[in-house]
């Protein structure tokens, strides 16, 4: 059974979508920290950029096309990791301008 702990979307100027949820879950051995979550970002449609642990893959991120392993330690720094990560491909995305 699953209890959502967190869960925020927002619209950036431009509409792509930014969307985190957290939910807390029992411990497994393809959840051993207790959690599953979700972090993306969506231009036009498509994910170009998020986090996830899906049960067969694991803690991993996806950047464009590209999909590859992220190591987890807790929340705080993973909330960060995203938010970094969506201002990087903001920039790839619109340029240097502010955003």
């Amino acid at each position: 059974m699953a209890r959502l702990l967190h869960q925020r979307k927002y619209l950036t100027k431009e509409g792509d979508i930014v969307e985190a949820k957290i939910w807390e879950i029992e411990k497994s051995g393809n959840f051993p920290h207790g959690l599953k979550y979700s972090f993306v970002y969506i231009h036009n449609g498509v994910r170009v950029f998020g986090y996830d642990n899906e049960r067969a893959k694991g803690d991993h991120v996806h950047i464009f096309e590209d999909e590859e392993q992220y190591f987890f330690t807790n929340l705080k720094t993973i909330y960060h990791d995203f938010e970094e990560g969506v201002k990087k491909i903001r920039r790839i995305l619109y340029g240097n301008k502010e955003n």
